[in-house]
């Protein structure tokens, strides 16, 4: 599938904060990645970028499955798939160029997660927003 390659910008804010705040630092990460350097950082900011997804993702599901989100299951396995191409580039990335790595990861957040978040995280933001909403006390 091809995406266009975008920088991060106000178009995916998604209105809740703490999870603008864990894009915009994706958005971040991945703007650190180019062919300078030496192997050894860019494969420790690989795995740092790595990682911090993990937490992002699994925040956002628990977010989801605390507010009885419907499309959580087809939620995750999108999660899954980004999950399996980041972790393979992990693996791979010991054979490649740095401007490779770089390449990768600009297709990555700046391709298939920008894309991620303007379809399918726009699409769970109202079930949280509603589930955030007190309801009004019935009356007698």
């Amino acid at each position: 599938m091809n995406y266009e390659l975008v920088e991060w910008s106000p178009k995916i804010l998604v209105g809740l904060p703490n999870i603008d705040a864990q894009h915009r630092q994706l958005f971040d990460l991945a703007a650190t990645f180019s062919g300078d350097g030496d192997q050894i950082r860019v494969l420790k900011s690989l795995a740092m970028l790595t990682e911090y997804v993990k937490v992002h993702l699994r925040e956002e599901e628990q977010m989801m499955a605390a507010c009885q989100y419907p499309g959580l299951e087809a939620h995750r396995q999108l999660h899954t798939e980004f999950r399996r191409m980041l972790f393979k580039l992990l693996e791979n990335a010991k054979q490649m160029t740095l401007d490779e790595i770089a390449d990768e990861v600009k297709f990555l957040i700046n391709g298939w997660f920008y894309n991620h978040i303007l379809v399918a995280d726009f699409d769970y933001v109202p079930s949280v927003k509603a589930a955030a909403t007190p309801r009004p006390m019935p009356t007698s």
